[in-house]
């Protein structure tokens, strides 16, 4: 079945490149009418220009579709607020939201200024809380949406050098988890995407050889998957180079180790068997490690 967004609108954040550019184009090419926001600075989140945005609307229309651009930072609400209305004042609906943007403090923890660490979070967590909350009204009155924030195996895995940037992608997880359960009554469907992807913010990490291969267009097609109107809900999907796969918070089944002063000596002596993997689950909602402890404590011993 064709993944088909006629009829639909879509907001893409950071689209004025790399990632977003390429969901913007794919999302137009199938019918979507796509508001392009970029704030247009650079890596570092400094400066701004609407030009990188225009540049793609342009692009858009050029091949007969329907865009329009928007120079919105995603760290001012207010800003990202009227970014919503103007989608919606144009086309009356906002049906997808994929949120890309993002900027890169890359430093060791020792050497990372909190500064940095906190523009890092304002961006990525606190962008697509903006894009999210200014939504929310929009999607539940018109009981559909498809909301794809952008994590990534930084935060889902860890790597050197993004602390910040780890725990932003990683809260990102947490916000789908909720907004996922709160949003399932109205038809809001809320996924994330972790790409791997050389862009200017990542080009420099990839063999010359693969640069090619691990082109932003590879990771699209698990976008539009995620943001289609027969999307998953609270999946994070990773993708890269062609390849796709799935990433979950899992919970293993545990064991009882009781209460009083020798409890932590028993939980010493069975570490092994609690973090073994065998049987873990996907819980539904965060409930679930109650009941699992509740089924613990009830177990014949």
């Amino acid at each position: 079945m064709t993944l088909d967004f006629s009829g639909r609108v879509a907001i893409v954040t950071g689209a004025g490149g790399g990632l977003g550019r390429q969901h913007a184009l794919a999302l137009a090419a199938r019918g979507a009418k796509v508001l392009v926001n970029d704030l247009g600075g650079a890596v570092d989140g400094s400066g701004g220009s609407a030009g990188a945005a225009q540049k793609v609307v342009d692009e858009i229309r050029a091949a007969g579709g329907e865009a329009m651009a928007n120079g919105a930072s995603v760290t001012d609400f207010a800003a990202v607020q009227a970014m919503v209305q103007q989608a919606v004042d144009a086309w009356g609906r906002v049906d997808v939201l994929v949120s890309n943007a993002g900027i890169l403090r890359d430093k060791s923890f020792a050497k990372m200024d909190l500064a940095d660490f906190r523009l890092v979070l304002d961006v990525h967590l606190m962008g697509a809380v903006h894009c999210c909350k200014a939504l929310w009204p929009v999607m539940t009155q018109q009981k559909y949406g498809r909301i794809v924030l952008t994590t990534s195996s930084s935060g889902l895995y860890g790597n050197f050098g993004q602390a910040n940037y780890g725990a932003a992608k990683m809260a990102l997880v947490g916000l789908m988890q909720t907004l996922a359960i709160e949003g399932m009554k109205h038809d809001i469907r809320v996924n994330c995407l972790a790409p791997t992807a050389t862009t200017r913010m990542t080009e420099s990490l990839f063999p010359p050889d693969m640069v090619e291969a691990f082109g932003p267009e590879a990771v699209v097609p698990a976008m539009l998957v995620l943001a289609g109107q027969d999307a998953p809900t609270r999946t994070t999907l990773c993708a890269g180079a062609g390849g796709v796969e799935a990433a979950n918070v899992t919970l293993t089944q545990g064991a009882w180790i009781g209460r009083g002063p020798g409890a932590p000596e028993r939980l010493q002596e069975r570490l092994e068997a609690v973090r073994d993997r065998r049987g873990e689950t996907v819980p539904a909602s965060g409930a679930e490690q109650g009941a699992n402890e509740l089924r613990l404590a009830r177990a014949p011993r």
